[in-house]
């Protein structure tokens, strides 16, 4: 199961279920995918094909929203 938080343009933001206990989010898109840590700050854990400067936007939209993907991700794993 991997719940979306929420999309923006072709990016969607979502979890897998069944993963390990450090709060992060994954993005996919046509280009690819990848994974960003949220603790102890937000940073980029793996990257699947997308380019820097997708990273960038993916990063920013990350943090415009944090208390969103904190509260997804409280309500999902609580």
């Amino acid at each position: 199961m991997s719940p979306t938080i929420f999309r923006v343009k072709d990016y969607r933001f979502f979890f897998f279920s069944r993963e390990e206990l450090r709060r992060h989010v994954h993005v996919s898109c046509s280009d690819g995918e990848a994974k960003f840590w949220l603790e102890p700050k937000i940073e980029l854990a793996k990257n699947y094909n997308l380019k820097a400067k997708q990273l960038k936007i993916v990063e920013k939209l990350i943090v415009d929203n944090y208390d969103k993907i904190n509260d997804k991700w409280n309500q999902f794993f609580s």
